[in-house]
């Protein structure tokens, strides 16, 4: 039999109980859930905003090279080294190589790239303590409604001071973090990048710029030394003696970049009027040839030598030299069997320390801070030492952060600068150029514009939080003519902060 009835469906005894007629729109029902939705993400994006994670946009050069306001990315037409310069500059000056030295021409100069963007964390600071070397954004004391980002230096009740660029704190010198120290070297000389073409041609092309001096090796043989600065291409060192002799070479600073604490960045003449930094870092791979050798370094700080060397398959020293006296500091055993590969190599004087690494061993010596410490004159001598058959890779010479700390500042040498209770003290990473705790010359000022903090301190209150990634800096762009969008991977980093473990 053919059931063509279907079965009678009761009405919903609720609707039908209250009187309620079923809804005949579920496009409609569909748009309010959406809204609702919007509405919720909202309020969650500015609770998470407000108390959690915020965007922001680097505007100023005050922490480069760490971070970047506006610049412009340069790479040198000389030698190829990429660095960038401040974007605020009217460019009236030629950008700088910090490797080679080189002035650019301006048509080098493209187009202006916008700051950094970083994320920053702000529920950090109810739940936990800040560490120095952490980068802060915080409302600017002299003017609260500017948003400023250093780097702490100093926490509450601390006295600070700034004495031949490092940092002291309570009297005691301050050893950066090894991930900060690392963010913080600044380039001197890098062997790689070298003039393109035959050093004959750099000459000619220098004729027609007399600015900029005829490029030459600045890694110069010492007397009786047999250094081959063009082993196998012009970026590697060989040595080809009998071990027992000692050959150096000495970097020579008249030809090349010196050792005065300027920034390639800031765009600015003025490598002669800044202080002299001799807190120095050099770096290489060393390949040897056979055992009874040893490689080393020298690096020169207030008139003495400091020497680390490395016994291909005995030890690791460092010595200090001084007045024709060889004193040896730090000593340790190291084992035999990886000389024929290539072995990082590292000596760095920073902070009154000795750091000496070699492949996976590390030695280190505190260096006593002399009670009279001053500001180094003259141009620090930086030896590589040889013996045996090697050779050398990817050499490199790198300076440390200097902090400016002369004429009429706070927290240095002679007035040093105690914290009160919530009050911090912070210095940007481009120290000539940074208007910070250094340089603050007004009493800081209330959200009504009044005066009420004290002069050259950010009060807890106006900490906003810790940068921790910066997520979009200097994109591509698809085409001459088309705005940047493309993300550029190898600029997104982690924003290195204190940590317990030191250089």
């Amino acid at each position: 039999m053919n059931n063509d009835i279907q079965p009678r469906q009761s009405p919903n005894p609720v609707e039908q109980s209250a009187g309620f007629e079923p809804r005949r729109s579920t496009t409609l029902e569909g748009i309010v859930n959406t809204l609702e939705w919007l509405l919720v993400a909202l309020i969650l994006a500015l609770v998470f905003r407000a108390f959690a994670v915020e965007a922001f946009q680097i505007p100023t050069g005050s922490m480069a090279e760490t971070l970047k306001g506006a610049h412009y990315s340069l790479r040198c037409t000389r030698c190829g080294y990429a660095y960038e310069v401040d974007g605020d500059s009217s460019l009236l000056n030629r950008p700088q190589c910090p490797s080679c030295g080189y002035y650019q021409p301006f048509t080098a100069v493209g187009r202006v790239q916008n700051g950094d963007r970083i994320f920053v964390l702000k529920c950090l600071y109810p739940f936990f303590l800040l560490e120095r070397w952490d980068v802060v954004v915080f409302k600017n004391p002299t003017d609260p409604r500017q948003n400023y980002i250093k780097r702490l230096i100093a926490l509450p009740g601390e006295t600070v001071q700034i004495i031949d660029g490092d940092i002291y704190i309570d009297g005691q010198i301050q050893h950066k973090p090894a991930r900060v120290q690392r963010e913080l070297w600044m380039c001197i000389y890098d062997n790689d990048y070298q003039p393109f073409g035959a050093s004959g041609l750099v000459s000619q092309a220098a004729k027609t710029d007399p600015e900029n001096r005829p490029w030459r090796q600045p890694f110069e043989n010492e007397p009786n030394s047999r250094w081959n600065c063009c082993a196998d291409g012009p970026t590697a060192f060989s040595l080809d003696e009998p071990a027992g002799q000692t050959h150096t070479l000495v970097y020579n600073a008249s030809v090349a970049n010196d050792f005065h604490a300027a920034y390639a960045y800031n765009n600015e003449r003025m490598r002669q009027t800044e202080p002299i930094c001799d807190d120095l870092m050099m770096r290489f791979f060393v390949q040897a040839g056979e055992p009874g050798g040893f490689v080393g370094v020298s690096l020169e700080k207030d008139d003495a030598h400091y020497i680390a060397r490395a016994k291909f398959g005995e030890t690791l020293i460092i010595e200090k030299q001084q007045n024709n006296i060889v004193m040896e500091l730090a000593q340790m055993p190291m084992k035999q069997g990886r000389e024929k590969e290539p072995i990082y190599f590292e000596f760095a004087n920073v902070d009154h320390r000795l750091v000496f690494r070699f492949g996976d061993y590390k030695l280190s010596f505190d260096v006593p801070v002399r009670e009279s410490t001053r500001q180094n004159q003259h141009q620090p001598a930086v030896k590589i030492l040889g013996s045996g058959r090697m050779c050398l890779r990817h050499i490199a010479l790198y300076r440390d952060l200097y902090y400016v700390s002369d004429g009429n500042l706070r927290a240095t040498a002679q007035k040093p600068f105690t914290l009160g209770r919530d009050e911090f003290f912070v210095c940007g990473d481009n120290s000539p150029n940074s208007l910070d705790g250094r340089l603050w010359s007004i009493p800081g000022k209330d959200r009504m514009g009044r005066p009420f903090y004290r002069e050259g301190v950010v009060p807890m209150d106006y900490m906003m939080g810790k940068a921790f990634f910066v997520y979009w800096s200097d994109p591509f762009s698809p085409a001459a003519d088309r705005l940047p969008v493309i993300p550029n991977i190898d600029r997104l980093k982690t924003i290195i902060g204190g940590s317990e473990e030191v250089y």
